[in-house]
């Protein structure tokens, strides 16, 4: 039997451009690598972001280079990141607004994130803090309840951004405990957290590791977390749960995530150093300090969290009614 003779080129071609994609994987990574963080500097996505960018670095070799691309409550830097070549050198941090919740607040999404991204690892979670102005006479969540059914709707709150978890922690918190509390919504902590402060607003829900030094210094009352379990970051503060709100549980959490399609061996090597970081006892003392509990897992288990969410999230979305700006 005889083959055209443009047989054997062809597989030699093949040959040589598989070689060429195995090669430029198993070389991962040969120059920096862009990390988006979708939110601005100084809130939670931020400071988790940078550590584990800064651990990447470090165990592999290149530079991992922290790029805030706020704006549109997240999108605009994970909609960056889609657009990317799926190389494994555009990274994005994501967390729950972005992945769960914004699907289901805007009409024009620019992406999908079940769809148009490939998780990687989930890095941390962190509870979100009510916090109040120290002017507020209260001296845990039982009062503020209590304050504010006594002064219905004359009470403020600030979030961070329309959609975000300390958002909907509010909303769950109003739902559960049947009170009226005008929200005012920011753009970012640091703005909320200003106004707090001064007097401007009297209740925040903030993410732990961007509230904690203000919590440190004492210039805002923190009343409680809003996880479950009280937070291993800060295990003195009594959780809403144990304050009478039984049942409330919500937190913040923070993955690396590429744009869809990249390699899968260039995901399993992120996700493996990862991995590695959070059980150095140094690593994981770090996030301890910025107020996060280390998570990761497998590639798998973030998709699944990922959908589990986005139901959760969608069902305190329609209850409340929330719209997108």
């Amino acid at each position: 039997m005889h083959f055209p003779r443009w047989i054997p080129a062809a597989l030699a071609a093949f040959a040589l451009a598989f070689s060429g994609v195995a090669s430029a994987q198993n070389n991962y990574p040969n120059r920096p690598v862009r990390v988006i963080v979708p939110f601005p500097p100084g809130g939670a996505t931020d400071i988790v972001g940078r550590l584990v960018a800064e651990r990447l670095q470090a165990a592999l070799g290149q530079p991992f280079i922290v790029d805030n691309k706020s704006g549109a409550s997240g999108n605009i830097g994970v909609a960056e990141t889609v657009r990317s070549a799926p190389d494994g050198y555009t990274l994005v941090v994501g967390a729950p607004q972005t992945l769960t919740i914004n699907p289901q607040l805007f009409a024009n999404m620019p992406f999908n994130p079940q769809k148009d991204l490939a998780p990687i690892v989930v890095v941390a979670s962190v509870p979100n803090v009510l916090l109040v102005n120290t002017k507020v006479p209260v001296k845990n969540a039982a009062e503020l309840v209590a304050l504010a059914k006594a002064k219905v709707g004359k009470l403020s709150y600030g979030s961070t951004s329309i959609g975000s978890t300390p958002h909907l922690s509010a909303e769950l918190m109003k739902s559960m405990t049947g009170t009226n509390i005008l929200h005012i919504p920011y753009r970012g902590s640091a703005p909320a957290m200003q106004d707090l402060i001064g007097g401007q607003i009297d209740i925040l829900f903030d993410q732990l590791p961007s509230a904690l030094p203000q919590i440190k210094a004492g210039t805002v009352h923190v009343l409680a977390v809003t996880t479950l379990k009280r937070s291993q970051a800060a295990p003195e503060l009594p959780t809403l749960d144990e304050s009478g709100i039984k049942g409330f549980d919500s937190e913040g959490w923070f993955g690396l995530l590429a744009p869809a399609n990249t390699p899968r061996p260039i995901l399993e090597r992120i996700n493996a150093e990862v991995n590695k970081a959070l059980a150095s006892p140094e690593f994981r003392e770090r996030l301890a300090k910025a107020g996060a509990e280390p998570v990761g897992g497998s590639i798998d288990s973030f998709g699944e969290r990922i959908a589990k969410e986005s139901q959760r999230w969608g069902r305190v979305i329609k209850f409340a009614n929330i719209k997108a700006e």
